[in-house]
């Protein structure tokens, strides 16, 4: 499948193709799910993928993508949310694999780039700390060079789905004397190396996404440095870039929608004039973060940086989706405010968990007070 030119095919050849794929092989029972899957779930689907070159839509041919244009890469998500398929934990392919392309050596291209795309290394993100959340740039988890090796001593937090993670992309506080941006470095660290301990933490869904991590004298080798020593601001600059387009992926929210509108026509709302006037509002919401997400696709596919502007992407698309969820718990009525799935005239649905998933998201990847800010400073150039 690898030597196609997906690009090639028409729009509406490469939807049916894609929805085909999926509508066979996906597992049935992972369809919708109302949490953020574990891989031990969903392995056989990631290597179902794999086997057949999709795993990495986003990679160019020679590292074993489809390299897919924006028109086709959402093309591509929208045929994946109309079906349902979970999201993995896949932060290797959206975040670290186009670091790498972008800032690693070619040793580190060579050795993480296959085994992250055959699923073998499974990576989570070490950002935000207990004081160094949307002000990242404080974090104080230090790593000392120490020979060949740096020593990391620390915490991490909010570590989305560490316990699944075979390795982990780190930033630390390598000069303490330097200016908070500029005494940083990134680092690629195996999770089982000792001195790691990783706990779940357990949401208010009761779901074990996140995780807290701990680093007691990790001895790591200097070659798990990507970029400069202290340059790891400007990598990680550019890794949040990214970050920020795939949170701004219309995905999630699309997926409320859909319970939404499955929701409506149960109910017989769609008839209803108040309501269908809130939700041609949201949908047109959607509709429009459809439109800016696909322009930052295909900038970084025409290899261009990610500005400061990428800001807006997130907090609509965080903010569309807290709005959508407070209107399903509100015509859920009696039962929105009820945990577990519900039957409403044949259709089941779960009111609560697509509400609790969507409260942090104005929080994560930078809340949106500080999007604001990075708007107001950078692309509108207010005074601060």
């Amino acid at each position: 499948m690898a030597d196609i030119d997906y690009n090639a095919l028409a729009d509406d050849d490469f939807r049916m193709r894609v929805r085909a794929f999926v509508e066979a092989r996906y597992p049935q029972a992972l369809r919708f799910l109302p949490r953020r899957v574990r891989m031990s779930e969903i392995r056989e689907w990631w290597n179902t993928l794999y086997e057949h070159g999709w795993v990495a839509p986003n990679w160019p041919r020679e590292w074993g993508g489809m390299a897919l244009d924006p028109g086709k890469m959402v093309i591509y998500l929208e045929e994946m949310e109309r079906h349902g398929v979970a999201r993995a934990a896949d932060q290797g392919i959206t975040q670290v694999g186009p670091i790498l392309m972008k800032y690693g050596t070619d040793a580190q291209k060579d050795y993480f780039l296959p085994r992250t795309a055959s699923g073998e290394i499974i990576w989570s993100q070490g950002y935000s700390e207990p004081n160094a959340g949307s002000d990242l740039a404080n974090l104080q988890t230090l790593a000392v060079v120490d020979g060949d090796d740096f020593v990391i001593n620390g915490q991490k937090i909010w570590t989305t789905l560490a316990h699944d993670s075979t390795h982990i992309y780190l930033l630390v506080r390598t000069d303490r004397e330097a200016k908070k941006q500029k005494g940083i470095s990134f680092l690629l660290v195996d999770a089982t190396t000792p001195g790691i301990t990783i706990r779940p933490i357990r949401n208010i869904a009761g779901h074990d996404e996140f995780c807290e991590v701990f680093f007691d004298n990790v001895r790591v080798p200097r070659d798990t440095l990507v970029g400069g020593l202290n340059e790891g601001w400007t990598v990680a600059k550019a890794l949040l870039g990214f970050e920020r387009l795939n949170i701004g992926s219309p995905r999630r929210p699309q997926y409320a929608l859909m319970r939404l509108e499955m929701l409506a026509r149960a109910k017989g709302l769609l008839d209803d004039a108040g309501f269908v006037d809130r939700f041609i509002a949201i949908k047109l919401d959607l509709e429009d973060l459809a439109s800016l997400y696909g322009r930052y696709v295909e900038q970084v596919k025409r290899g261009e940086p990610l500005g400061h502007d990428v800001s807006s992407l997130k907090i609509w698309a965080m903010e569309a989706w807290q709005r959508l969820t407070d209107l399903l718990v509100e015509t859920g009525a009696e039962d929105g405010v009820i945990e577990g799935a519900h039957d409403i005239n044949g259709a089941e649905i779960d009111f609560l968990a697509p509400f609790y998933y969507a409260r942090p998201s104005t929080i994560y990847g930078g809340s949106s007070e500080i999007q604001r800010n990075i708007l107001s400073k950078y692309v509108l150039e207010l005074p601060s």
